[in-house]
């Protein structure tokens, strides 16, 4: 009996809803550190605001990896509790917290070392490689936190115990706000560190994440232990954590880069067609937080139930997730497109770039229920030892559709094209990745069991 899995029985909405809920206020937390840092570091200076712009793709990038690490985590955890397999979940718990801190280290390594190397590549030079290097430095120092906080959240979400989940998410944002103003500009008669502020109030971050992350564990059903370290096979466990982790880093990465790709098509176009692809990003960003919170939370449910067999109310999660994709995509599609023009203009007062984030607003948005679909399959994708799958949708989402599309037709259509290539992209990979979802649990036999409530 998977003693551990309260996932298996009880109601599947009631289980989206409590999941999800959560973590909806969590990620949003999480993706407001970065607007809250732009903020006090661009009162510094442009100098220093343009010097987080290119750090922002690279600590982007890097957090994939902590993405990478909470999937795989949750993944193998997950399915050991609904398998009734009690010893192994909390082995392959600690183990998903150990790679999390050893990967992090790694990195930190080799980012300390070479971080001016990097940003050479990318055309930084001068005064604006030095005010990289002076974020980038402690920074990298402390990135070991984020992975180890990461490898915590995914032991959490593995259990649903979303809530503890978010309050450790939480911890970390609320020290980044508090500590942003005092330790970037200073307070109290003390100067501050300007832009190197930034990165020691996010290492301060996420530090109280850590405390606050073991606190929340050790209140759980797996709490962390070193006996399970020192009695764990780390051969296969860490190689099962893998096998999941390096494929879902990946796969968070490259949208991202397909933007990227994307956002240099619309160069071409000028400025302000650049700038109101911005805009519109920024709005899809605050759209689609319940989708997000969504793809973090179906893993759970889906893989403690994969585990444990019952594959019917598998399917009927990814059924009743996919109706909530849907309605709340168009929704918020809905409300963008008929209220593009006073949202595009909170963001700037330059009348051509709010033309061309109106401009975005009408077209790409129709696409956000069946992004829903992507994100909320790939979370799905990962928790059943799929991540491959997930990692090849997302590859084939930019690398065939989004950008083939944009160059093929920007000569005719001009900004147009770059818009229609994301809304083709999302629909493209929304309808495959349920199709390919709805064949992989309809040829699971459906395992006999007492009615549960939907």
């Amino acid at each position: 009996m998977a003693k551990n899995a309260k996932l298996i029985t009880g109601s599947i909405a009631g289980h989206l809803v409590n999941q999800t809920a959560p973590l909806i206020v969590g990620v949003a937390a999480i993706m407001s550190i970065g607007i809250i840092d732009a903020y006090f570091v661009g009162r510094l200076g442009a100098t220093e605001l343009a010097a987080m712009s290119f750090i922002f793709p690279v600590s982007t990038a890097l957090s994939c990896l902590g993405v990478g690490v909470m999937a795989g985590t949750s993944s193998v955890v997950s399915r050991a509790l609904g398998a009734g397999k009690d010893d192994r979940a909390s082995q392959c718990a600690s183990l998903g917290i150990a790679l999390g801190l050893l990967t992090g280290i790694a990195v930190a390594v080799l980012l300390a070392l070479f971080h001016d190397q990097l940003f050479g590549l990318m055309r930084a030079e001068g005064e604006m490689l030095r005010l990289i290097g002076l974020y980038m430095l402690p920074f990298a120092l402390g990135f070991p936190l984020l992975l180890t906080v990461s490898g915590i959240n995914g032991v959490l979400r593995a259990q649903g115990a979303a809530r503890r989940s978010t309050v450790v998410s939480l911890s970390f944002a609320i020290a980044n706000w508090v500590l942003d103003p005092i330790l970037i500009d200073g307070a109290f008669g003390f100067a501050g560190f300007g832009i190197a502020g930034a990165a020691y109030a996010t290492i301060g971050g996420w530090v109280l994440g850590v405390i606050v992350g073991f606190v929340m564990l050790q209140k759980g059903q797996i709490p962390f232990a070193l006996s399970s370290l020192l009695h764990a096979d780390w051969v296969h466990g860490i190689r099962d954590v893998l096998r999941v982790a390096v494929p879902a880093a990946l796969t968070n990465s490259i949208n991202p880069v397909g933007l990227a790709v994307m956002t240099t098509f619309l160069a071409h176009e000028g400025e302000a067609a650049v700038g109101g692809f911005g805009v519109g990003g920024r709005l899809q960003m605050f759209a689609v937080v319940p989708l997000l919170g969504l793809s973090g939370s179906i893993g759970a449910i889906v893989g403690q139930n994969w585990g444990a067999k019952r594959y019917d109310r598998a399917r009927l999660a990814m059924l009743q997730a996919g109706g909530f994709c849907l309605l709340y995509g168009l929704l918020a599609g809905g409300l963008l497109y008929f209220g593009r023009g006073w949202f595009a203009g909170i963001f700037s007062e330059d009348a051509a770039t709010v033309d061309a984030a109106m401009r975005y607003l009408e077209i790409a948005v129709w696409g956000y229920w069946a992004y829903g679909l992507f994100i909320m399959g790939n979370g799905a994708f990962n928790a059943i030892d799929q991540a491959s799958t997930a990692l090849m949708l997302s590859l084939a989402r930019v690398a065939l559709v989004m950008v083939p599309f944009a160059l093929i037709l920007q000569g005719a259509w001009g900004a147009d094209a770059v818009y229609g290539g994301e809304l083709l992209a999302n629909l493209a990979g929304g309808a495959v990745s349920m199709a390919i979802a709805w064949w992989i649990f309809s040829h699971r036999r459906m395992d006999r069991a007492e009615p549960q409530a939907a």
